[in-house]
């Protein structure tokens, strides 16, 4: 199996009291026991000191990281000054008298859990200008003990928030002399209350505060740094949306249908191509120009196979109801006043053109995971609780058939199951979260986001699996986990 090992000689001055060392900590000196380790083990962070005592400030604050990591990754401790640990050291060829600068638990938690992943934002050296709240006390203190305007971002731990590190006093070098720039992860539980507050629907939101007093969000401006730096010259409320004009009071070639337009259409057009959509659905505004582009061409031409047209099932929702509309877009061919077919395939100018001068069955549906023979679980609402329980370790993966994170997982997850499909003490489970009762069953399990992977042991809910979300990620999860139980049965042999 890949094993990613890391290699960190972290070292301090010793200090007077002795740290009593976490069991979660591993300590080896043997070097048979320390392959076995990077062998069986993914993610393995090594601390190696000089004595026994030398890293006592580090492994206190590692005893954390390793609490915060468990079934992520795992902290190895090599004491180099024992005769065992120094011919590993030794081995290994490591140095532990050199001293390196401090670390912190955050910053090793999130490199644990992704170590090819971006450092933490407030790690990040161009947000220096930044001020990085941690705490919710934290920030009460801020707006009550700072003078000059502050605009907040409140945010998540995501890729997309990376335009703003960049920093912003760089377009305006007297900006943070008279304004605060601050940032807070609020994506943890712990802050719903401050997020109802402050109104924090998505992320990044920004929120300006003047003496301490929320006056504005910083909305429907421009992204950039320059953008907020320049917002920040002259704060103003959020500029209203421009109303979105309804497509159907476009100049769209498309002929958009209603509820008591729809039979009559359908009779005066022998071949239809009919789109239901919702205004608000991103695939559908995807789709739009590619369906007025065809439309140019099939309902101005003379010699047309057929024509489109469109309704809004959020408003003419008879027809909708009628068809049983559940998703959006939704294309369906009527020949004859008739419904003949559903088309999920047809999103292009090309393809759609292309059908109405051939029109033809679509190919069979994708079979579903859950109809797929795998050695994953499919759980749902009203077996889910009862299967849990049976299982020491259970790793399950709700998902939404529709969302391209899942369907790349799953290879992944399934693959994984497989490995294991002979551990009766082991199951890989997933719930779609779209099915009848699911969703309340996914809500109460605090799935918010698709997929999202939860750790249980007998039934009880231990932990989110933040890992990779590859065949290596998920069975090395599994077996740091397993590896644990043969450590413990061979210490309760040894105790014996």
């Amino acid at each position: 199996a890949l094993c990613l090992c890391v290699f960190h000689q972290l070292w301090l001055l010793p200090v007077l009291d002795t740290v009593k060392v976490s069991p979660l900590i591993e300590k080896v000196s043997d070097h048979k026991d320390f392959k076995k380790l990077l062998r069986t083990r993914t993610n393995v962070l090594v601390l190696y000191t000089k004595t026994a005592t030398s890293g006592d400030s580090h492994l206190k604050l590692l005893s954390d990281v390793a609490q915060t990591v468990k079934g992520q990754g795992t902290i190895a401790w090599v004491n180099c000054g024992d005769s065992e640990g120094r011919k590993l050291c030794k081995k290994v060829k490591v140095d532990p008298s050199s001293k390196r600068g401090g670390i912190f638990v955050d910053s090793m938690v999130a490199f644990l859990k992704d170590p090819s992943g971006p450092p933490l934002w407030e790690e990040n050296p161009e947000a220096k200008d930044v001020i990085h709240i941690e705490t919710e006390k934290d920030f009460r203190k801020l707006l009550k003990k700072e003078e000059r305007p502050i605009l907040m971002m409140f945010y998540a731990p995501c890729e997309s928030l990376f335009y703003l590190p960049d920093n912003s006093c760089f377009f305006s070098p007297l900006l943070c002399c008279f304004k605060v720039l601050a940032g807070m992860n609020v994506h943890p539980a712990e802050f719903d209350g401050l997020k109802q507050e402050y109104n924090v629907k998505g992320y990044p939101t920004f929120c300006y505060f003047e003496k301490g007093k929320f006056l504005h969000h910083y909305e429907n401006y421009g992204a950039t740094a320059k953008d907020i730096a320049d917002w920040m010259k002259n704060p103003q409320p959020p500029q209203p949306k421009t109303p979105e004009v309804p497509w159907s009071e476009t100049d769209s070639p498309v002929f958009h249908l209603t509820d008591e337009s729809f039979d009559s259409f359908l009779e005066e057009h022998p071949a239809a191509l009919v789109m239901f959509y919702a205004p608000w659905c991103g695939h559908c505004k995807k789709m739009k120009p590619e369906y007025d582009d065809a439309a140019e061409i099939l309902n101005k031409g003379t010699d047309s196979p057929g024509v489109l047209a469109a309704v809004d099932a959020t408003v003419h929702k008879a027809v909708g109801d009628r068809f049983k509309i559940s998703g959006f877009p939704t294309v369906k061919y009527f020949e004859k006043g008739e419904e003949k077919y559903t088309l999920p395939q047809l999103r292009s100018k090309d393809k759609i053109i292309e059908f109405l001068h051939n029109p033809q069955a679509p190919p069979p549906p994708e079979q579903s995971w859950e109809d797929k023979p795998s050695s994953v679980s499919h759980l749902g609402s009203e077996d889910f609780r009862e299967a849990l329980k049976k299982k020491k370790h259970a790793l399950v993966m709700f998902y939404a058939p529709w969302c391209p994170h899942c369907k790349n997982a799953v290879p992944h997850f399934t693959t994984a199951a497989d490995l294991f499909k002979e551990d009766r003490k082991i199951v890989y489970a997933a719930v779609d979260c779209t099915k009848g009762q699911n969703h309340e069953l996914c809500k109460q399990e605090g799935v918010e986001g698709y997929p999202t992977f939860n750790y249980y042991n007998y039934g009880k809910f231990v932990e989110r699996y933040n890992g990779d979300r590859g065949e290596v990620g998920f069975t090395g999860f599994m077996r740091s986990l397993r590896g644990r139980d043969q450590e413990k049965v061979v210490k309760r042999k040894e105790e014996l």
